[in-house]
């Protein structure tokens, strides 16, 4: 697909998604803005795990960063919730690049425990400083904006998720996103010829931590109430679900999970306390029939373009 043509595609389906809304009521609008955060965070962990090779336990913990810190300074500091959900941002990735140069140059599973203690900790912290964070009771936090509307905070969250996916593509398809293929695929060949593998590591954990911060700072102020709920390792492994069916390592396949998954999940909670079990089984038959995601399934069912 050419340069165009991608352009093309994209303006129409962003058209579709700023009227798609308009019809539908509260709750399936409610459903749509939380499928957009899971797309921010799922293409944000992707970036770490599908073109870097870092499994991170820790991408919801930046986002509880950027949720508690903006929700905080809104809420105790009465600072405008706009220029928290920046601070929270900043935050999180000074934090991203701090934990990112530690653990960093150990790598594999080593990289993976040191983010799910960080996650743990920080979970830790939050219920108990009662004082700050209001623990399990959870912190009330302004919105916004003045009056709070559905509709509005769905077009806020569709430019946020576009902002990021915008920013994704643009790295991905240059030359950086080259060096991330390569120390995904071979650190040593790519240090041979030049590339500098732990700074490539740094920077993408460190982007993929301001991004997971953007997307919990403005959730936080959707929901009015931000709960240790956010930084908790249910929704890390939850988005982790999402980018891998959706497909890992392909800029489409995360967006595609985080729909289609979150979607889902709303559908199969007819069944019950079943739902968690039909969940289960779902990722399981993808996992063993489809291990490329819905997008390795799209490309075998797609015809062969003649050569």
């Amino acid at each position: 697909m050419t340069g165009k043509q991608l352009t093309a595609v994209s303006a129409i389906i962003l058209s579709g998604m700023c009227v798609l809304p308009l019809g539908l009521g509260i709750y399936p609008q409610h459903v749509l803005i939380t499928s957009l955060f899971y797309v921010m965070m799922a293409a944000s962990w992707n970036l770490l795990a599908g073109y870097t090779g870092q499994v991170s336990f820790g991408h919801a913990a930046m986002a509880g960063i950027g949720a508690y810190t903006s929700g905080i300074l809104a809420a105790k500091a009465g600072i405008n919730p706009w220029v928290g959900v920046c601070l929270g941002t900043v935050l999180a990735a000074i934090l991203g690049l701090g934990l990112g140069s530690l653990c960093l140059k150990m790598g594999g599973i080593y990289l993976s425990l040191t983010t799910l203690a960080f996650s743990q900790i920080l979970h830790i912290v939050i219920v108990n400083e009662y004082d700050v964070t209001r623990g399990t009771m959870g912190l009330q936090v302004p919105g916004l904006m003045g009056e709070y509307s559905k509709l509005h905070y769905y077009y806020i969250m569709l430019a946020a998720a576009t902002l990021i996916l915008v920013i994704l593509y643009r790295m991905i398809h240059s030359n950086l996103g080259m060096n991330f293929r390569a120390v995904q695929n071979d650190e040593t060949a790519a240090a041979a010829v030049g590339v500098k593998v732990l700074q490539m590591r740094v920077l993408a954990f460190t982007v993929a931590s301001a991004m997971a911060g953007f997307a919990g700072a403005i959730y936080g102020h959707y929901l009015l109430l931000i709960t240790p709920e956010i930084p908790s390792l249910d929704l890390q492994f939850y988005v982790l679900a999402m980018t891998v069916i959706g497909g890992m390592g392909s800029f489409i396949g995360p967006v595609i999970g985080a729909f289609t998954l979150n979607i889902l999940a709303e559908k199969i909670r007819d069944y019950g306390e079943y739902h968690v079990l039909v969940y289960g089984l779902v990722a399981l038959v993808m996992a063993r029939f489809a291990p490329n995601g819905l997008i390795g399934i799209w490309h075998r069912l797609r015809p062969a373009k003649p050569r």
